[in-house]
């Protein structure tokens, strides 16, 4: 499969790309550079680095177009606006900037196959509008759904143009050579877009993170982490979809109820603000900033639980990119989501963790006390998740199904 690709080249269209830790970044950077392993020569147009804090990165300001190569890949960035709040508006800016510039300053080099991260929408219609112009194939895998999701995840304005978005997201899909979704959950709201079965493929991702290799009780002591109090760690993109409120109402309930629990949220996004007035008064709530990624396993090791939240409107969505690090940590998972969404679902099939109702922080509350006052069952949970990962979620196996997709889609 991957013969054929040597000596093609390939235009990879994502607004997200490295050195963006976090999201979709590191999954298109480590496609692309599987394929430039492959033998292809592989461009990529994408956006400036700014997730997940929405914050332009300081080495990109002011600063147009931008041609770098990293790992043997051309990336042709392009400026577009970062809205610092999430409104509909604001995110209507923020794709048609990128689709502005990206359009009128597409890579200059004639592509054999053309590859589409979604979102964003306007990744989606450039990559469709190069692919028309030299009748190439276009392959875009789905890694959120925009329309779903300017329903389910709470920004202002949203539900007003989901219908509009979720119509462009439809033709940019039903024009597609193949369609790649991260979870099987997506699949029949992408058939009700007009999209044949036939044209559809599951690529999951991957685990794009190392295992853990340090010393737990030593990073433990590092981060000021006692050995007698429960850490619930959640790590990842502070935004509207996740309702980190819940976990700041979790440590309320803990902060006067045994056993002793610290909550930690890790990351960065929109709402981090709004999360440190809330959290003000909570002696056993840690705001930290993203770790860096070679401490990064480590730290999700070092906590006693890794918790998922999203708010209850989010059903078919996203998938948290976060739960394949958080298998690979070997910690049992907590999962305040949707039962009938795709997150619940991977948390089931993983065997890693347990789901929650969402929003509820006593139940919440209440799991990791269970968690806690049971070990064995917790380690199980926890020795499930790199198991889980070695099956299903491995880097090989994942950049697999990818090239394996787009081998198909030049063959047909």
């Amino acid at each position: 499969m991957e013969s054929l690709l040597a000596g093609r080249r390939v235009l990879v269209v994502s607004t997200n790309y490295a050195p963006e830790h976090a999201g979709i970044g590191p999954y298109s950077a480590q496609t692309a550079e599987h394929l430039a392993a492959c033998g292809a020569e592989v461009h990529v147009l994408a956006g400036m680095p700014h997730y997940p804090a929405w914050r332009l990165d300081d080495d990109y300001r002011g600063r147009r177009r931008v041609t770098e190569i990293r790992q043997g890949v051309h990336v042709h960035r392009r400026r577009h606006y970062v809205p610092a709040r999430q409104t509909a508006l604001l995110r209507a800016l923020y794709e048609v900037t990128f689709l502005a510039h990206g359009s009128v300053a597409p890579p200059p080099a004639r592509p054999d196959i053309v590859l589409s991260q979604m979102p964003s929408l306007a990744g989606g219609l450039i990559g469709r509008r190069l692919a028309r112009r030299h009748r190439v194939p276009h392959v875009v895998i789905v890694q959120d759904l925009m329309g779903a999701a300017a329903a389910q995840s709470g920004i202002s304005g949203g539900s007003r143009v989901a219908s509009l978005a979720s119509r462009v997201e439809a033709a940019v899909l039903r024009s597609a050579s193949l369609v790649g979704v991260v979870h099987e959950t997506f699949t029949d709201r992408v058939k009700a877009m007009g999209i044949t079965a036939s044209r559809i493929r599951a690529v999951p991702n991957w685990t794009h993170v190392a295992a853990p290799t340090g010393d737990r009780h030593a990073v433990r002591e590092r981060l000021g982490w006692r050995p007698d109090e429960v850490v619930v760690l959640h790590s990842g993109n502070m935004g509207l979809k996740q309702g980190l409120e819940v976990l700041i109402e979790t440590a309320r309930i803990a902060a006067g109820t045994g056993p002793r629990v610290r909550v930690v949220l890790m990351g960065d996004g929109s709402r981090r603000a709004h999360l440190e007035r809330l959290a003000e008064d909570l002696p056993n709530l840690d705001l930290l900033p993203p770790a860096e990624e070679k401490d990064f396993p480590d730290v999700l090791a070092a906590a006693d639980v890794l918790v998922v939240t999203q708010r209850a409107s989010v059903l078919d969505m996203s998938l948290p990119s976060k739960l394949t690090s958080y298998f690979a940590a070997g910690r049992p998972v907590v999962a305040s989501v949707a039962p009938e969404g795709g997150t619940a679902q991977e948390v089931h099939l993983s065997g890693a963790g347990v789901v929650v109702t969402p929003e509820d922080p006593r139940a919440l509350f209440d799991a990791v006390r269970a968690l806690s006052r049971d070990p064995e069952r917790s380690a199980a949970l926890g020795i499930r998740g790199p198991a889980y990962v070695a099956e299903r979620l491995s880097r090989e196996a994942g950049l697999g199904r990818i090239t394996a997709l787009l081998s198909e889609a030049l063959t047909a």
